[in-house]
């Protein structure tokens, strides 16, 4: 068993609001869960506005596999709109 974890920043542009953060942060963890069949977790700077960071776990068979999930997850959050990627760790 392999497990890939991904751990990142999302800057939130424009939030006013926990509730605009969190229409974001939920918007990212469905569709990733959605689209990847990955977990997703809001696990710091939980009381910022424009921060989030992201746990991200899967679970396979395959390491290359795996990373090969992360590298499209990364290159689909840096394309997303309302939200900008900042550090992230795997």
């Amino acid at each position: 068993m392999v497990v890939g974890i991904l751990q990142f920043e999302l800057l939130v542009h424009g939030a006013e609001s926990l509730k605009d953060k969190r229409r974001v942060i939920n918007s990212v963890r469905d569709r990733l869960h959605r689209e990847h069949q990955v977990a997703v977790a809001e696990v710091a700077s939980q009381d910022l506005l424009n921060v989030a960071v992201m746990g991200l776990a899967a679970v396979g068979n395959d390491g290359k596999h795996l990373a090969q999930v992360l590298d499209r997850i990364t290159a689909e959050l840096r394309a997303w709109p309302g939200a900008e990627l900042g550090l992230t760790s795997r």
